[in-house]
């Protein structure tokens, strides 16, 4: 049997972009049902527009699991609703257009999320492999020298 390597934890800087993405989108989906349904629907009684929500839960398996695709496409996907919340704030009336503006504040919170969280797993993963290699040849990794002060 082949021992199983250990698993390091996640920096706690990819640990809070990960939350803060799961809690984003999680608030985005229960806005979107709340908004449609009872808060400020389009018709009285609710309306079909809540099933928005339905490609959002989507991903949340995947950002839940680590997944770095999940993360890139949700990046992608959260500016048709920021663009959702730009247009009906700028049309709807107030209490849609409260709703809206708290949808373009979840969906950047979101993308702002995703794209760091992105950025440090790669950051992580070069590193390590940096360190796999200085290790497998033999040589201890040399501290990366301190940013000269720009005048």
């Amino acid at each position: 049997m082949t021992p199983t390597p250990a698993v390091t934890p996640p920096e706690p800087s990819i640990a809070a972009t990960r939350w803060l993405a799961v809690g984003s989108l999680m608030g985005l989906i229960v806005l979107c049902l709340a908004w449609e349904l009872w808060l400020a629907p389009l018709r009285p009684g609710g309306s079909w527009l809540a099933l928005k929500a339905l490609p959002l839960a989507l991903p949340l398996a995947g950002l839940l699991k680590h997944r770095m695709y999940t993360y890139r496409w949700v990046s992608l996907v959260v500016w048709l609703y920021f663009t959702e919340g730009v247009v009906r704030a700028w049309s709807d009336a107030p209490p849609g257009r409260w709703l809206a503006l708290a949808e373009v504040a979840l969906c950047l919170g979101l993308f702002t999320a995703c794209a760091l969280h992105v950025r440090l797993r790669q950051r992580q993963a070069r590193a390590r492999s940096a360190a796999a290699v200085a290790t497998a040849a033999g040589n201890t990794p040399e501290p990366a020298p301190a940013p000269s002060p720009r005048r």
